[in-house]
């Protein structure tokens, strides 16, 4: 670190102690400030920050910035995308926040996004999507938009477990698939010219994700978490997602939780007290008896578990309990358009997590101002980001919108515990788009506005602060 880094002096580490952060009243917080649009951006949201901190303490807190390297700047100076270095530093000082990077073109690193939260084990990719007034959105309403999504980050199609066409690695895995698994083999429509890749989804994994988005749905008070998968179809991945999710939830937080189902097992009891296991089943299931017997069994045996939770659970208690759901992927792609208020807090798998995140945040006015972290809650270890790319051809004009990194280092605060500072960039940015003074992308989308540039947007949201 000492060759490439420069440690501040008068700051401190971040540290964890029982699962909780300790955070110093001066923290030392490392920053990559990004490729292309990325210095521009980094300079705007670094003032507001800092604006935000001196403003809620009072000089009694303070960030220390130390700038680390990765991306397009780090291969200028040092020959890497991504030294040793960079990733020794976020491991050691814990929370970090860094601007869009190049994903370098050819072999070698796959994406230096997807990189960091592999080496860290960032498990938990958290978008939190919502409204601010005055934003262009396509949207009739979208100001019914509220969604966390919680996305699995280190695991499926993300692994990069694939199998180039034409290459010896690529010819062995499909003669060991035609060998040992000939039924799976006859599948695939074009043996010859196909490529492969793999898509691991753990236990473990699955687990760790859902706990968190649990735990980040108690703690925060929401009122639903929905699991988003495609297990129809890929019954033993995906689906396999869904029943390992459901399974954590019940045996964890049951007394905290009701599933969908159980609250309209619940429901149908408290409208009739009498109502037996096979009423009760029929009511969910109108055309119960139409199903195969050991379907029709293993519904009436949900029923009857979800009745014995009456004690817990009964007398409308479930009510005031987080509801556990799931839903298709495509009916969720379908649905948080037309019904966005059903969806409070999704946890999902990573490549379905990257879809939805950006479709939600279109919603609202796109990824411009979309925040995203990365997070390992075990460790403490989190990295705040961009969603956004590096835009080059807008780079060093002073430009484009700073409102991911901003809204993203107000993710950071927040997880830090410094709720005030946090407040006070959402009320600064809420007061700058209500103004109408914003950058080209909303202004060319909205009546008389004031269209500034990216420093100057950065203004804006200092000026009200103080509102």
């Amino acid at each position: 670190m000492a060759n490439q880094i420069t440690v501040p002096e008068g700051g401190a580490k971040i540290s964890i102690k029982d699962g909780e952060l300790q955070v110093p009243d001066n923290p030392i917080i490392p920053f990559v400030e990004g490729d292309g649009t990325g210095r521009d951006i980094w300079r705007a949201s670094i003032r507001v920050f800092d604006s935000a901190v001196e403003k809620a303490y009072k000089g009694k807190r303070k960030v220390h910035w130390m700038e680390v390297y990765a991306g397009e700047k780090s291969f200028k100076l040092f020959n890497t995308w991504l030294p040793d270095e960079t990733v020794d530093a976020f491991k050691k000082f814990l929370v970090g926040i860094k601007g869009p990077l190049t994903t370098p073109i050819g072999g070698g690193i796959r994406s230096l996004n997807v990189a960091l939260r592999q080496l860290l084990d960032l498990y938990v990719c958290m978008r939190p999507v919502r409204y601010y007034n005055g934003v262009p959105s396509p949207m009739k309403r979208p100001q019914d938009v509220d969604v966390v999504v919680f996305r699995e980050n280190t695991e499926d199609i993300y692994t990069g477990i694939e199998f180039k066409f034409g290459t010896e690695e690529n010819k062995k895995l499909k003669e060991l698939l035609k060998e040992a698994f000939a039924d799976e083999y006859s599948k695939m429509r074009f043996p010859e010219t196909t490529a492969l890749g793999v898509s691991p989804i753990s236990v473990e994994g699955t687990e760790r994700l859902v706990r968190a988005a649990i735990k980040w749905a108690l703690k925060n008070k929401r009122k639903s978490v929905s699991f988003v998968h495609k297990g129809e179809i890929m019954k033993y991945t995906e689906g396999a997602f869904r029943g390992w999710a459901y399974a954590l939830t019940k045996r964890e937080f049951r007394n905290q939780i009701v599933t969908e189902f159980e609250a309209w097992v619940l429901a149908n009891r408290e409208t009739n007290s009498k109502i037996s296991v096979d009423e009760n089943a029929k009511m969910i299931y109108p055309g119960i008896e139409m199903m195969p017997a050991e379907q029709q069994n293993e519904i009436k045996e949900e029923v009857d578990h979800a009745l014995k939770l009456w004690k817990t659970h009964g007398d409308g208690k479930w009510k005031k309990m987080l509801l556990v759901k799931d839903s298709i992927t495509d009916d969720t792609m379908q649905n948080v358009l037309i019904h966005p208020r059903e969806y409070d807090v999704i946890a999902t798998m990573n490549l379905n997590g990257d879809y939805i995140s950006d479709g939600i945040a279109a919603q609202v006015g796109g990824i411009g101002i979309a925040p995203g972290a990365n997070i390992n809650y075990e460790t403490g270890h989190a990295i705040f980001e961009a969603t956004h790319g590096t835009a080059p051809k807008y780079a060093d004009l002073d430009k484009v919108n700073p409102g991911s990194v901003i809204l993203s280092g107000e993710m950071m605060f927040r997880y830090m515990g410094w709720t005030e500072a946090a407040d006070l960039i959402v009320k600064g940015m809420e007061g700058a788009v209500a103004a109408q003074t914003v950058t080209y992308d909303f202004a060319r989308l909205m009546d008389n506005a004031v269209e500034v540039k990216c420093s100057e947007f950065g203004d804006a949201i200092i000026q009200h602060m103080n509102d």
